[in-house]
């Protein structure tokens, strides 16, 4: 009965679609079994004429006027399946054959989701080989290492995510400062930005030519989601605790207008690490203009205002007291949790997007957009009194274990005591929990400013802040402007073009967030009086006011400018076996900065300073030869230049404008090659891969309350520098990532499969680079230089930190026909460490300073026990996650869970950092020989058992 319907329905329409020289586009869907697929939604862009296929998976489209179309093709606990067709002049039937649609685990807020547009049927299409295969959708690895390894910070060949690129709506959005990516600019619009196209790793890309880690393309046009309202509901245990959010589509009106709104609030009193807070919202709006079916132009406005506290490093004596929930940034104030560390910001994004279909052959679009506002993240700082915080090596028991038992020491509330009875005290203390001790006091902090005598300075008469909150201030101005040109020689050969530019500003200044009970604040280092005796001190020299008040700024001001140039044409054409791409780039960059304040120590901390330009060229080539049209070879290699970023290019741009010394372009040369297979019940991946990076500068900033650094100036004046703010600058790095990866998908039954994923790398430098040290506090060394150059860092084969060089996973996926699945994941990490500290590994270290030679009895033996890598611990953990959607009529709802670590595997550090606070081997000896060492290493550790719990409900 249903075949009679569906006939005399396609018979009956057929007249008036030729009468008026019309198409009829039609198709069935079935699953890799090769059965029907029922009830799934088809969609076609830009058109409001969906349609759902009947019980035999058939569809149709009916009076389409020629032109290029695309549909998407969704249904519960399968695949999204994205196709593109043309409609010719005088066709008046299009028959798209066989559209196969291949059970998936369908999780509704893994937060990334991938297109599909690999069509299996179809095995003599040139785009069989290339289009799936450049998206991870059915890349077992890359799936199970975003979603599963990722939730324990795993990164896929070690790859830095700085040179990779996410671009929204034609446009970067990789900060020129760093190099980073700040999501939470759209945080919480996951079902806005959620179907990205993406090339992995160092592969080429149509949009952009990206770097190492791969190009993520969001494109968010209005008329492009399901017409109607979408209801989320989120419930877990991590950073915050729930999430809420609507989106309303209009579909295309017979007008050409389309309109979708979102918003979105995720939120928690308090997170899963003790005294963290979360608030923050998201809002969309997309309005998109359609002219002609030639000419489209789209708005999209989102906005993500944002509060939320963060968590701290630790070190083990620390976690070993109170768990790795412990917080040590927040404290107690009249009975209430309050946080020191807490980062809030707005910095809404504008962008018009002008879609031009030139003729049957070529596109051009063409994108701008401009984001602007502050980003703000507050800190606890203090002049001239101890550092407050209870994890300062001072307020922890094993510094008072370091003492003569006998030794008078001061409590925090002032009197006195002996160093023993002090580290009964702390223990107790810590062991307890008692939060005067393991956490801030605000109280005494506002006892201590108020208890002040109002005195006059610079001036002003009152209370001189000893303590008081601070805000770091990114003030960005963001212009960028793009546009991406596609044409079709023939149906084997594709021209592409992209140009981009962006002008970056961004004032980065430091203002008074809070005096805690004080009058005002000295803009004035307190550390002059020891580090630099004789000094004005004065963070800006000539300013009328130097006693700040809230609001007010202090301790530095500056510019950052950049803009950037890039030109990226590609070319992809089939010949017999082979499908060929290669991107090529030329680029320009210019960078500057601009003080604001006059630092007491350097002449070239205010004005503008010269312009550093920059070239980068690269070429990029994929390589795909069919065996057959399940059975692949993959080539993938890269060679290009990366011009450094404003933050690796300065030393320390908050005090002066010295550049890094000898720094060049990063120059990258990765390969891979690769075997796949691709077929309805075999998924499979194996990749070799080597990626050699040369001349690339790092810069790593930190605070060293501590440290012992002797300095004579350029007029023979020798200070010594006890506590600052220390950079640490390595240049002409060299590392090598080179390793094996398999990813395998079987379908052991049409409901089951069994995935698996294993990663092998290695890690390492491959030179000892020359490091240089800065301080804000030493000024300008003997050489007349703001830097000192230390000699060679001696990390040659030392592994690189950040992610496990290992790891390997399990799992299974059910799925059932009446809409339910079920899940879970093994998964193991290893070969994991700590990035080394380049400044303790230098010629300095060994270097006695009376002598000018090495340390007496210094053994090589001796040296490499104390500079042994700092390797973390191997570790499991199992996932699991279910779910069940539900179709009602004209309504869908979902219902999903997921936990990650079931067995509360608390053991697992995802990262830290060596602290460098003793910069001469006897010391470092000293310390680190101790019982407890006063300055070990600080750890994250993983959070412990989560979940997630999604619903979600259309309408």
């Amino acid at each position: 009965m249903i075949k009679k319907l569906s006939l005399v329905s396609l018979f009956t329409l057929l007249p008036a679609s030729y009468y008026f020289a019309q198409t009829t586009v039609s198709a069935y869907l079935k699953d890799a079994d090769g059965k029907p697929v029922e009830r799934a939604e088809v969609d076609l862009k830009g058109k409001d004429n969906d349609v759902t296929a009947d019980k035999i998976g058939y569809f149709q489209f009916v009076d389409l006027m020629p032109g290029h179309y695309q549909i998407v093709i969704t249904k519960p606990n399968y695949e999204i399946k994205v196709m593109e067709f043309d409609v010719m002049d005088n066709e008046k039937k299009k028959d798209l054959g066989v559209i196969t649609l291949y059970s998936t685990l369908t999780s509704a807020d893994q937060g990334l989701a991938i297109i599909d547009t690999d069509d299996d049927s179809d095995e003599s299409s040139s785009q069989v080989s290339t289009v799936g295969l450049l998206q991870s959708s059915q890349d077992v690895f890359n799936r199970i290492a975003a979603f599963d390894l990722g939730f324990y910070w795993f990164r896929p060949r070690g790859i830095d995510g700085r040179t990779g690129e996410t671009m929204m709506n034609g446009v970067s959005m990789v900060k020129s400062d760093n190099g980073n990516v700040d999501f939470s600019n759209w945080g919480g619009l996951n079902e806005i930005t959620r179907y990205p196209e993406i090339a992995t790793n160092h592969s080429p890309s149509e949009y952009a030519f990206g770097g190492n880690s791969g190009v993520i393309y969001k494109n968010t046009k209005a008329s492009e989601y399901r017409k109607g309202f979408q209801f989320t509901q989120s419930l877990t245990n991590r950073n915050y605790r729930n999430r809420t959010s609507l989106r309303y589509t209009s579909g295309m009106s017979k007008s050409g207008w389309a309109f979708t709104l979102m918003g979105a609030r995720r939120w928690a009193e308090e997170g899963i690490q003790e005294g963290t807070f979360y608030d923050a919202y998201g809002t969309y709006l997309g309005v998109e203009k359609k002219f002609s079916d030639k000419h489209t132009m789209t708005f999209n406005f989102i906005g993500s205002p944002y509060r939320r506290s963060t968590s701290s490093p630790s070190t083990q004596e620390v976690y070993d007291y109170r768990g790795v929930h412990y917080n040590s940034y927040w404290g107690y104030q009249d009975g209430e949790q309050r946080s020191e560390r807490v980062r809030k910001g707005f910095q809404p994004i504008f962008q018009l997007q002008d879609f031009w279909k030139i003729n049957e052959k070529s596109n051009l679009w063409t994108s701008v957009s401009y984001q602007f506002g502050k980003d703000k993240g507050s800190r606890l700082d203090w002049q001239n009194v101890q550092n407050p915080s209870p994890t300062y090596y001072r307020n922890l028991p094993s510094y008072y274990d370091s003492l003569d038992p006998n030794a008078s020491v001061m409590n925090p509330d002032g009197t006195m005591t002996t160093a023993q009875d002090a580290f009964q005290t702390s223990l107790a203390g810590w062991t307890s929990g008692d939060p005067n001790i393991t956490q801030l006091n605000w109280d005494r902090l506002y006892r201590r400013n108020m208890q002040q005598a109002p005195q006059n300075y610079y001036g002003q008469n009152g209370k001189r802040a000893l303590y008081y909150l601070v805000n770091d201030v990114s003030d960005d101005k963001i212009w960028n402007a793009a546009t991406h040109f596609v044409h079709n020689f023939n149906d084997t050969t594709k021209f592409l073009l992209n140009v981009s530019y962006q002008n970056y500003r961004s004032e980065q200044y430091r203002e008074v967030n809070d005096l805690l009970g004080a009058d005002f604040v000295l803009n004035r280092d307190p550390f002059a009086a020891t580090n630099q005796p004789g000094k004005s001190g004065l963070f800006n020299e000539g300013e009328e006011n130097v006693t700040k008040k809230e609001g007010d700024r202090m301790t530095y001001d500056y510019i950052f400018r950049r803009q950037e140039v890039k030109v990226n044409p590609g070319v992809k054409f089939t010949t017999g076996a082979f499908d060929v791409f290669v991107s090529a780039m030329a680029g320009y960059s210019t960078s500057s900065r601009e003080g604001l304040f006059k630092h007491y120590l350097y002449q070239d901390s205010y004005g503008k300073g010269a312009d550093y330009d920059f070239w980068n060229y690269g070429l990029k080539g994929q390589a795909i030869y069919r065996l057959n049209g399940r059975n692949f070879f993959v080539y993938n290699g890269a060679y290009y230049s990366q011009a450094p970023y404003l933050e690796d290019l300065f030393i320390n741009p908050r005090v002066n404008g010295s550049v890094a010394p000898n720094v060049k372009n990063m120059v990258v040369n990765a390969n891979d090659l690769s075997y796949v297979i691709s077929t309805p019940f075999l998924k499979l991946r194996v990749t070799g891969y080597l990626v050699n990076t040369e001349n690339e500068t790092t810069v790593q900033r930190f605070f060293a309350d501590g440290i012992q650094l002797n300095n004579t100036d350029d007029q023979g004046e020798q200070t010594i520098v006890q506590s600052a703010f220390v950079t640490q600058v390595m240049t002409d790095v060299k590392r090598r990532n080179i390793g094996l990866e398999l990813g395998v998908d079987v379908k052991l039954l049409p409901t089951l499969s069994v995935q698996g994923l294993a990663n092998l790398g290695q890690y390492v430098y491959k030179n000892d680079p020359t490091t240089y040290f800065a301080s804000d506090a030493a000024g300008t060394f003997s050489n007349g230089l703001s830097y000192l150059n230390l000699g060679k860092a001696y990390i040659n084969n030392y592994r690189q930190g950040g992610t496990p060089q290992k790891a390997f996973s399990l799992g299974f996926r059910y799925n059932n026909p009446k809409y339910w699945w079920v899940g879970a994941n093994w998964n193991y990490f290893d070969d994991n460490y700590l990035d080394p500290s380049a400044l303790v590994r230098t010629e300095s270290f060994i270097q006695n300073n009376n002598s000018g030679t090495p340390y007496y009895n210094l053994s090589e033996s001796e040296l490499r026990r104390v500079l042994e890598p700092t390797r973390l611990p191997s570790s499991f953990f199992l996932n699991a996650n279910a779910g069940k959607s539900w179709v009602i009529g004209k309504y869908y709802v979902l219902i999903s869970a997921t936990v990650n670590n079931i067995l509360d595997n608390k053991k697992y550090i995802t990262g830290g950092f060596e602290q460098t606070r003793n910069a001469k081997f006897p010391d470092f000896v000293q310390d680190t020989d101790r019982e407890f060492t006063l300055f070990a290493p600080k750890y994250w550790y993983t959070q412990g058992r989560s979940y997630f719990i999604n619903l979600q409900f259309r309408f």
